[in-house]
């Protein structure tokens, strides 16, 4: 029998991503965001959401872009501390040991040290309570090489995501593979 845990913010897991932005001033920041996901896929788009008072909020509101970085668990405090501290009292970049890289592509940098990177110009802002929710029509992903399979695939075995469970407050890594998709249910086809 299932126990009611009533209304709350259960699923799981979230991904663990850096959004990047650039501030009023020019300043790159970093936010962690785990309320996101791809939201469409044509237009290719992806969804973060923010409360207002965030730093990135406004960032991403007058730049009308922002990034989607993927850290590898090798990261996983510099992930934790974008979360926890505010871009408008520290260079988040600088204390984590991270290098903010110019995308060519949106008005938004990425960190040159994660595996992968989304590059998304904003398409849509949704006022969801007490956040905002952030659509973004993706224009580039960038993978390092080393996390691509033989048929030039992102591997997340290679990349080693994070993601994050909102009832503990934990991050972990992701599993094995348990079964090929598209195909693992074709034994319920009749």
């Amino acid at each position: 029998m299932k126990k009611s845990l009533g209304k709350g913010t259960h699923a799981m897991p979230t991904p663990v991503w850096l959004v990047g932005s650039y501030d009023k001033d020019g300043k790159a920041n970093l936010a962690t965001v785990a309320w996101g996901g791809v939201c469409s896929s044509d237009p290719a788009a992806v969804t973060v959401s923010l409360r207002k008072s965030r730093h990135s909020y406004d960032a991403i509101m007058q730049r009308k872009a922002f990034t989607v970085n993927i850290p590898s668990q090798a990261f996983v405090a510099a992930a934790d501390y974008a979360g926890i501290a505010s871009g408008r009292n520290a260079d988040k970049f600088a204390a984590a040991g991270l290098t903010p890289v110019k995308s060519d592509l949106v008005d938004a940098p990425y960190v040159a040290e994660f595996p992968l990177v989304i590059e998304c110009r904003l398409l849509q802002v949704v006022e969801i309570g007490v956040h905002t929710q952030f659509i973004g029509e993706i224009v580039d992903v960038k993978a390092d090489e080393e996390v691509l399979d033989e048929k030039g695939n992102v591997d997340p075995a290679k990349v080693l995501p994070l993601v994050y469970s909102p009832t503990n407050r934990a991050y972990y890594g992701l599993g094995a593979v348990v079964g090929q998709g598209f195909e693992i249910g074709k034994q319920f086809m009749k």
